[in-house]
């Protein structure tokens, strides 16, 4: 995405680079938002997911910022995917620029405190993510209800995700051979991150873009998927410290257009109870 060296990966995402995972997912989004973007808004197509208008900051640069500050797994970036793949498999949802970021924070929030052995708060994800600990808690609770509490997935499927967002990758990143793999492990550029990443914040899924969809199962985290003694019980690990609030010079949200603003009215008269 930023380089145009190609890249050669590890056969297995465990050993992938967790920045170079960021950028095999957000060059997917971007190209399906290119897409779901032309879909005209209407007030029946809003969801709690969306926002009032266009977040400035990439999502590139929005991964990045969840992997620096809540140590992020990369088990769990790739559940992003699996995730879009099973609340637009049972209803109606499209990823776009407003529900974005929005719904990677929810996920990334969600599958770590189901996934992992450590975790942060909810107050952090929500500083992180640049929403309210009260709005994130809604949003959780709109994604569970949607995908019926499937949160598992099978270590398999996620390397399916792994595997096809390298052959569609446009040709920036490539799986290594086992040969390449024991002499080039590692050789993945680390460009360093934006000021946007550093002060943060019909086809509509992952299998419209070549990436599988899955049936639900079991997963085994990053840390799990190596032999070890008993595991411990998951914990909630203090924060080294709290972000940077998104925003800053540059970084003001451009006005929602007419359309916008007249759809969200009419979403939060229909949501107006539940607050």
């Amino acid at each position: 995405m930023e380089s145009s060296r190609r890249v050669g990966l590890p056969p297995a995402y465990e050993d992938a680079d967790i920045d170079a995972l960021c950028q095999l997912i957000a060059l997917m989004l971007d190209r399906l938002i290119s897409i779901n973007d032309r879909i005209p808004l209407s007030p029946e197509s809003i969801s709690r997911f969306h926002s009032a208008s266009v977040p400035q900051i990439s999502i590139l640069d929005y991964l990045r910022r969840i992997v620096r500050f809540t140590n992020l797994e990369k088990t769990c970036l790739l559940l992003i995917l699996h995730y879009i793949d099973q609340i637009c498999a049972r209803e109606t949802f499209t990823i776009s620029s407003l529900t974005v970021h929005r719904f990677i924070i929810t996920v990334v929030s969600l599958s770590s405190k189901s996934h992992c052995d450590a975790f942060c708060t909810n107050a952090h994800y929500a500083r992180v993510g640049g929403v309210a600990p009260a709005e994130l808690a809604r949003l959780e609770r709109a994604f569970l209800a949607a995908i019926d509490w499937r949160l598992a997935c099978t270590r398999e499927v996620l390397q399916l995700y792994y595997v096809n967002l390298v052959a569609h990758s446009g040709g920036r990143f490539h799986i290594l051979s086992e040969e390449e793999n024991d002499d080039d492990l590692g050789d993945v550029t680390h460009p360093a991150p934006s000021p946007a990443a550093a002060t943060p914040g019909s086809s509509s899924s992952p299998a419209a873009a070549g990436v599988p969809t899955s049936p639900a199962g079991s997963i085994t985290s990053d840390r799990q998927s190596t032999s070890r003694g008993p595991t411990a019980s998951p914990a909630v690990v203090p924060a080294a410290g709290p972000p940077p609030p998104i925003g800053g010079p540059g970084m003001g949200a451009p006005a929602p257009s007419v359309e916008q603003n007249m759809a969200f009215a009419q979403f939060q008269q229909r949501t107006q109870g539940e607050r």
